[in-house]
């Protein structure tokens, strides 16, 4: 009887030591993770390929900055083996959130940035720069070696392909804005510093860190006249903000506008992902900076 009892014991024990690393997975073999926002996801996906679960706390179309969290969000957060957020008040809510979480990694306190990047203090857009995105991909990494160990190789294997990709598009941006007729970019909101910053370019943006400030009317008006006066053809809106103060600011001017994507999410997840929006923002860069 002792020896049967043992062996049913262990057969009921064995399904749990291999459940993704911990009981918030998804119980498939798979770690659960949650991101919080979709740069983050999509690099914790090329790192951990069929390894992981990766689930977004920030639905499409909305703006990542403003987001509450429902019951359910919630609860995923506290479920999950692993949680990945970029701190520093980007996302207030999921800075209060991971505080109920098992394991949770500030991706942005490892971050090591230049100074001369172009981007104002305070900005969280790293991702808008492939080589700063590396730091990224790098703490990922490492937070999935931590929680999985024996998978070590494999995440490494993983981290190594997403950066090789990242070197790629790095250098095919930098290729495709080395000469233009014009290197000034006028945006919504201060988004693109750090990608003005790596490529050369001057950004000036209509409003401040926050994509829903109201832009002074002192600062409309030099705007327009540095657009004007430097010959730019373009005054970029964005996905996830209202054109309404930018496409003012283009009418006044006389130019047009285009759109611009801060990557903070996607609308067509499996059609699109984090390099073919960045190569997207790239060709309409090149336009109307009138590249060669």
């Amino acid at each position: 009887m002792g020896l049967a009892l043992a062996l049913v014991i262990a057969v009921a024990v064995l399904p749990a030591c291999g459940d993704g690393g911990g009981s918030g997975g998804p119980g498939d073999g798979r770690l659960s993770i949650v991101a919080s926002f979709y740069p983050l996801v999509d690099a914790a996906r090329g790192v951990g390929d069929e390894r992981v679960e990766v689930a977004n706390l920030t639905p499409a179309g909305v703006e990542p900055h403003d987001i509450e969290l429902n019951p359910r969000q919630l609860d995923r957060v506290e479920d999950a083996d692993l949680v990945l957020f970029l701190g520093g008040g980007f996302q207030p809510a999921v800075e209060d959130a991971v505080r109920r979480a098992r394991k949770a990694v500030d991706l942005g306190a490892r971050l090591s940035l230049v100074e001369s990047s172009g981007a104002v203090p305070g900005d969280p857009h790293v991702w808008l720069d492939p080589t700063l995105f590396t730091q990224v991909v790098d703490g990922i990494e490492a937070a999935l070696v931590e929680v999985d160990p024996a998978e070590t190789d494999a995440y490494q294997a993983g981290a190594a392909e997403y950066r090789r990709r990242l070197a790629e598009l790095d250098a095919e941006l930098a290729a495709g804005l080395a000469e233009c007729e014009r290197r000034t970019i006028v945006t919504t909101h201060d988004a693109f510093g750090f990608l003005a910053g790596r490529y050369r370019l001057e950004h000036l943006a209509i409003s401040g860190l926050s994509p829903d400030a109201e832009p002074d009317p002192r600062r409309l008006a030099e705007l327009a006249d540095t657009v004007r006066t430097r010959g730019v053809t373009t005054v970029f809106t964005e996905t996830l903000v209202s054109p309404r103060v930018a496409e003012t600011l283009a009418r006044e001017a006389g130019v047009q506008t285009a759109v611009l994507d801060t990557i903070e999410g996607v609308d067509k997840e499996g059609e699109e992902d984090y390099f073919s929006l960045m190569r997207a923002n790239l060709a309409t860069l090149r336009t109307a900076l009138g590249c060669r």
